[in-house]
């Protein structure tokens, strides 16, 4: 089975195969039913995984400045004029998310190696 990225990336690639038309509702929807089906199967969730399902919507909050318990797919159509923006624009935001992460994880790198672990 594939990763989330790896499936979110092929989505990104052909969206009419994966959710018959670029729609962040509808990847919202599909990526709700691979976390499903992966609890299903008893299949544990990567980090990456964990940390898109439980850190990108409380980003997107902050980000966006709002406070609310509607969907990230939602947050993101506050911006859009339709699905399909919306659909790019979450690509757009998930690459940020993912940069963020990486670049946070970097400067803990860079703290520990100047200054020692503890």
């Amino acid at each position: 089975m594939s990763g989330l990225l790896e499936v979110v990336e092929k989505i990104r690639l052909r969206p009419g195969m994966y959710l018959g038309r670029p729609s962040v509702s509808d990847l919202f929807m599909f990526l709700v039913g691979y976390e499903f089906s992966r609890s299903e199967l008893r299949i544990d969730m990567t980090e990456e995984e964990e940390k898109f399902y439980d850190e990108f919507q409380p980003w997107l909050q902050k980000k966006f400045g709002v406070t609310t318990v509607t969907s990230w797919a939602k947050l993101i159509m506050l911006s859009c004029h339709d699905e399909k923006a919306g659909f790019e624009y979450f690509f757009k935001l998930l690459d940020e998310f993912f940069q963020r992460n990486t670049s946070l994880d970097m400067n803990k790198a860079e703290d520990m190696a100047q200054h020692g672990s503890k």
